[in-house]
């Protein structure tokens, strides 16, 4: 192994250590449809109690998000439960909530979830504008 490789190695697991902020959905994310985003793995020697929080900035009226958080023990199967699910969004708003991991050391990986709802006659399909970020807690 070469200095460089000890270097790099180095600052791979000093990011992991130091990990302030995972983008569940990355910012300013627009949606118009319900969808999943992008798994993160949750290290089986780092932090297992995050504080997650939506961001929702953007919407039309007449229409609502409901955001949940899914975990896997292999990053292919999600299961049919949520670890987390957030209360009914209609507006823009923020809303922080606490995922435990700590009961749950078989789940290795994380991801959210989102289901948008329309009605009414204004326009046919919904749209929200929103971010959702984990950081560790504590």
């Amino acid at each position: 192994m070469t200095l460089r490789d000890l270097v790099l190695e180095w600052r791979a697991m000093a990011t992991a250590v130091t990990m302030t902020e995972l983008h569940l959905v990355p910012p300013e994310t627009e949606v118009t449809a319900s969808g999943d985003g992008q798994a993160f793995e949750a290290a089986p020697g780092g932090p297992r109690l995050f504080v997650v929080r939506l961001d929702v900035t953007k919407t039309i009226e007449q229409q609502s998000l409901e955001l949940s958080l899914w975990g896997s023990a292999d990053g292919q199967s999600w299961g049919t439960m949520p670890l987390l699910k957030f209360p009914q969004r209609f507006y823009a708003s923020s809303t922080q909530m606490v995922l435990d991991l700590t009961a749950r050391p078989e789940i290795r990986f994380i991801r959210a979830r989102w289901e948008l709802n329309r009605w009414g006659r204004v326009r046919p399909e919904p749209r929200f504008c929103f971010t959702v970020t984990a950081r560790p807690a504590g």
